[in-house]
């Protein structure tokens, strides 16, 4: 019997390994995910959270859904967006994160209406239709099966809940794709290691960016996983994008 494997980076691993080594890697990067994320972006991702959120048809007494949420970033604007009136979910597989998250938001006060389930995206603990929106931002490059992670969330959305994906996806300008492959394999492990002290795991989220589906490659697997009226918007040229859709 052939062992399935999966993607690790540029890597071939056996798939039933990928969940823990993403694991390590988080656990690593858990207290510095925000620099993480600034280095990535250069300081950009939070222009793209803030755009992805004003995507989402949300309404006071929602039940929303953030799956790999881990530092509670999007649901914090989610949060401050609906005034704190509904009910958020933040589902994340490692626990270092949920921990970052939950330390930050209750030290803004976020408490009440907040809660904080340590699971696997492609096997949500939740009942089907229950969430009016579920969002997953800068993680479902890291799960082992995409198209398991993308029916999960469209499972446990209502009819006519919203689904959103914000991601690092793929440049869209030739004249910026050197630049950026440039920044990305050259400059950015190296400042991970002189930062973070951590050039492995910057290394493989570099490349686990080559690896995610091109746009509309990604817009097709949500329509296989039940998603209707998808769509996505580029950001910064396509270094990030949002895509939504609507489970009717």
């Amino acid at each position: 019997m052939v062992e399935e494997t999966t993607h690790f980076g540029f890597s071939e691993i056996p798939a039933a390994q990928k969940v823990e080594r993403v694991r390590q890697v988080f656990d690593s990067v858990a207290q510095s995910y925000d620099l993480m994320n600034d280095l990535m972006s250069m300081g950009v991702h939070r222009l793209w959270k803030r755009y992805a959120v004003a995507r989402l048809h949300i309404k006071p007494g929602d039940k929303i859904l953030d799956v790999a949420g881990g530092t509670g970033d999007l649901t914090k604007l989610m949060a401050e967006r609906l005034e704190q009136q509904g009910t958020f979910a933040v589902c994340d597989i490692n626990a270092s994160m949920l921990e970052v998250g939950r330390t930050r938001l209750a030290d803004l006060g976020m408490v009440s209406g907040f809660h904080w389930i340590q699971g696997n995206a492609e096997t949500l603990p939740f009942p089907d239709h229950t969430f009016h929106a579920a969002t997953i931002g800068f993680g479902i490059r890291n799960v082992t099966r995409m198209d398991l992670a993308l029916k999960e969330m469209t499972r446990v959305l209502r009819p006519g809940g919203q689904f959103l994906c914000l991601e690092f996806s793929h440049v869209v300008l030739p004249f910026l794709k050197p630049i950026y492959d440039a920044y990305s394999f050259k400059i950015l492990p190296e400042i991970g290691e002189r930062v973070a002290k951590d050039r492995d795991s910057y290394q493989y989220l570099v490349e686990s960016i080559r690896r995610f589906p091109e746009q509309e490659r990604f817009k097709e697997m949500m329509e296989q996983a039940g998603l209707s009226r998808v769509k996505y918007y580029n950001l910064s040229a396509g270094i990030a994008a949002v895509h939504v859709g609507v489970k009717l």
